[in-house]
């Protein structure tokens, strides 16, 4: 792609986000550094990235770049490791970090900014909250060195966990209406019950990650029984599990998880099927269960003729309360920059205009969160199902136990969510574990 024809890319991108009348505007609200790089300005120079994403993602990031590279004339040179978060943490103390690094946990990309490792964006707010709804900027607003709140990232591609599998031509021929509304959602569940059927398909065995999927549940309950503070507030440990929000959430899916007629295998199967097998019955003749909440990763593990949009769909597992609106739970990529240099910045803000992604979309695998992106250049109808959900979020959050300390998120949190959903725990017990195992400051 020529830089004209770069350029003629990100008007008509504004045009499509603000409207022939505010095209103008859009455009001259693309930053500095961005314009000049289009210009031709910075032809000549280097961008190192570092990031965890290695074969067949490497090479679909590697193409994401050639438009860039092409319209600008930087050379931008990438390496993947599987040892990113060990390796990042190296080379940054050596003092040898690369340009821009991509963080799979906004969490340890707020641990460099804390450190002053990482260049502060914040001139570019306006350009971000552009292209972006306002969480995305929340969440890559983090404490600097001084203490004070800074953007020191930006998202580039995502995944969705609010979803709610289902096998869809058994749905429809058993006369079942996907729910839009959470009582909505309970009446379908006692509906299936009364017909002689098991509403959900549950499991959180995973070696020694086993609870991972629990954890997924709490955060989805945060998001819909209380505010995005509280949410903030809980992942920092500043909100204790113990307390009466926290307890509120685990109920809310406890009242589910915890009564045998409600899931395949009862309370025990639970603990006992790894979270991979949990949808394999929903495919079986007749379902033996109909419902199973994942990520848009779970498809990978259905059974290899299961087509989708005819033996499965999936829909947006709905809000609560409608004052915290339609929150989405996420997993993604942020990038952060090391080095402060006009190139530097210019690829940053490229990062945030969905069209660089538009090559990978075509393959599949990856969900843009920017605002400017086109529908039609995802491949298939389930990343597009998936990029709609995300497109209604009116808010949006990282995974929590992703943003907590390794010994409670990847930790006590699984463990103590196990205890409770096996019935070795009460919630109560579960929860002041969980509190005791933070580390002190």
């Amino acid at each position: 792609m020529k830089m004209t024809s770069l350029k003629a890319c990100l008007l008509a991108s504004a045009v499509a986000t603000f409207g022939v009348v505010g095209a103008a505007y859009a455009a001259d609200n693309v930053p500095a550094e961005l314009s000049d790089a289009l210009a031709g300005k910075l032809k000549g120079t280097k961008i190192t990235a570092f990031g965890p994403f290695t074969a067949g993602d490497e090479v679909r990031f590697n193409d994401t770049m050639k438009a860039f590279e092409e319209a600008t004339g930087i050379d931008i040179q990438y390496e993947g490791s599987k040892q990113f978060e060990a390796t990042i943490a190296t080379r940054s103390d050596a003092g040898n970090p690369p340009d821009i690094a991509d963080f799979p946990q906004p969490g340890l990309l707020a641990n460099f900014a804390k450190a002053g490792k990482l260049v502060d964006l914040s001139a570019s707010k306006d350009y971000f909250l552009q292209q972006y709804i306002p969480s995305w900027v929340d969440m890559a607003t983090k404490a600097g060195k001084d203490g004070k709140p800074g953007i020191y990232g930006v998202w580039e591609r995502v995944n969705v966990k609010s979803l709610v599998w289902y096998p869809k031509k058994a749905f429809d021929d058993a006369g079942y209406k996907v729910p839009t509304t959470w009582d909505e959602l309970q009446k379908l569940q006692d509906q299936i019950v009364s017909d002689g059927d098991t509403p959900w398909c549950v499991g959180i065995e995973s070696g020694a990650a086993t609870g991972w999927p629990a954890t997924d549940w709490l955060e989805e309950m945060m998001l819909r029984t209380t505010s995005l503070e509280n949410y903030d507030a809980w992942t920092e440990g500043k909100l204790p599990f113990a307390s009466p929000e926290v307890k509120k959430a685990a109920e809310t899916f406890g009242k589910i998880w915890l009564d045998d007629k409600n899931v395949y295998g009862g309370r025990k199967g639970i603990v006992s099927t790894s979270f991979g097998d949990a949808p394999g019955p929903m495919f079986a003749e007749p379902p033996k269960c109909w419902l199973h909440k994942q990520g848009n990763f779970i498809a990978a593990f259905f059974p290899e003729k299961a087509k989708a949009g005819v033996d499965y769909s999936f829909f947006y597992l709905p809000g609560i309360d409608p004052a915290y609106g339609k929150p989405v739970e996420v997993g993604g990529d942020i990038w952060g920059a090391f080095n402060d240099r006009p190139e530097v910045r210019a690829l940053m803000q490229y990062f945030a205009k969905a069209e660089h992604l538009k090559s990978w979309l075509a393959v599949g695998g990856a969900i843009a969160p920017q605002k400017d992106v086109d529908l039609k250049w995802y491949v298939n109808d389930v990343d597009r199902g998936v990029a709609e959900v995300l497109g209604g979020a009116t808010s949006v959050r990282f995974d929590g136990s992703d943003l907590m300390p390794g010994e409670v998120g990847a930790g006590s949190f699984w463990k103590e969510m196990t205890a409770w959903i096996s019935g070795t725990e009460d919630l109560d017990t579960a929860l002041k574990n969980i509190d005791a195992s933070w580390p002190k400051k």
